[in-house]
């Protein structure tokens, strides 16, 4: 299995960890990438809200760099997804479309004919990887953990341009994979909600007040983490948790929020200083400190009703 790796800008910048465990988990895989590293930023949405067609020459020019290289593209942001998956069908679409930004894209001898596919990790996982292949790279027993799966907007709609209706399991992957590890999904209704970071900087109050609903929503129901593909969710939802419970709840912040990859990392046995587990704003010290417990013979958690 081989790829062209597409970190995104939040990977490469504000959690660095996310980069770092992903590499980890993917060389346990066996899963070789190449990285994009003439690619740039997708935009991640908010670019495309003032200039929609510069957005897509972006995107388009990332997927001719991996269609020149024939190589499917492999992500670990859910925005990158969802925003390089909008333009990928936009062009494959309207051939005119693709014309115009095609003549943009000469100008550095790029040219995309349509062909490359762009999966987020969590999709190669299943489709790819196959569940029975990435439980077999697994070493620690993760049963009796409860983890709170939050898919944010990018990685479940347009479903349309995500491929959703021709691939359904992708609907539920995030949960499939958590069970994969032996723990517990724990589910509540904002999973598949916005994390509230595309309106921070315009709405800072309400932005809070949706950080507040969904980890104390997910808190409430008895998760011990929750576990996102998507990076910007991740920033939000650790990052701003403290001062979002704070102001809304009233409580203290107590839901780690891992990235997928640290998830994967943590049932293979990964050394969790080389997951960066220690690099969050709200303490993973418990969770990582109950997994060595687990690990060296003592009863296992019960799992909470």
């Amino acid at each position: 299995m081989k790829y062209a790796f597409y970190p995104g800008c939040v990977a490469r910048g504000g959690a660095p960890e996310l980069y770092e465990s992903a590499i980890a988990v993917m060389q346990r895989l066996g899963i070789e990438t190449v990285e994009l590293t003439r690619a740039s930023c997708t935009g991640a949405g908010v670019l495309q809200e003032k200039n929609r067609r510069l957005g897509d020459v972006l995107n388009v020019r990332t997927m001719a760099m991996a269609e020149q290289m024939g190589l499917p593209i492999l992500t670990i942001c859910s925005t990158c997804q969802g925003v390089m998956s909008q333009a990928n069908h936009a062009v494959q679409r309207n051939p005119d479309y693709l014309d115009e930004i095609n003549a943009e894209l000469a100008q550095e001898g790029l040219v995309y004919r349509g062909s490359t596919v762009v999966k987020h990790l969590l999709w190669v996982l299943l489709e790819d990887v196959g569940i029975d292949r990435l439980k077999s790279t697994f070493s620690k027993e993760l049963s009796g953990f409860n983890f709170a799966p939050f898919y944010g907007c990018y990685i479940v709609r347009p479903s349309d341009a995500l491929g959703l209706g021709e691939n359904p399991q992708r609907r539920n992957s995030l949960e499939t994979v958590i069970e994969a590890t032996g723990a517990n999904v724990t589910d509540f209704p904002g999973k598949t909600a916005c994390c509230g970071l595309p309106i921070l900087l315009i709405n800072q109050q309400n932005s809070l007040k949706m950080v507040s609903n969904h980890t104390g929503a997910a808190s409430d129901a008895g998760a011990d983490a929750m576990v996102t593909p998507c990076p910007l969710c991740h920033l939000n939802l650790d990052g701003y948790q403290p001062r979002a419970r704070k102001n809304n709840r009233g409580d203290a912040a107590d839901l780690p929020i891992i990235h997928l990859p640290q998830l994967l990392g943590m049932a293979m046995g990964i050394d969790h200083d080389k997951l960066g587990m220690k690099k969050h704003v709200v303490s993973t010290k418990d969770l990582v400190q109950q997994l060595n417990t687990n690990a060296t013979g003592s009863q296992p958690r019960v799992p909470q009703t």
